[in-house]
């Protein structure tokens, strides 16, 4: 499903315009975002939980060659599964 497939599957859900419903889905990601860049997690129940996780730096190997290379500490996210979810798909 594409963001704008997602747009629309919304705005008819909820009885909004698109307009509407991509206003609500961009302010939804710039939240998790935000909440997620300083370093709390976003928990929705019976949906599931977005963390925030830091990678410590330290040596990588290239397959192709052999040569190990040095990877910077970095940020990324997890999502972690809820109930609700689990159970709606099984």
């Amino acid at each position: 499903m594409t963001k704008a497939e997602l747009v629309a599957a919304i705005a008819e859900k909820a009885g909004l315009t698109k307009v509407q419903a991509k206003d609500a889905l961009e302010g939804f990601l710039e939240t998790v975002t935000d909440t997620l860049k300083a370093g709390d997690d976003v928990r929705i129940v019976g949906f599931g939980t977005f963390l925030p996780v830091s990678r410590d730096a330290g040596t990588a190997r290239n397959p192709r060659t052999g040569e190990t290379v040095e990877r910077p500490a970095s940020k990324t996210a997890r999502f972690r599964v809820g109930e609700g979810l689990k159970t709606a798909l099984n």
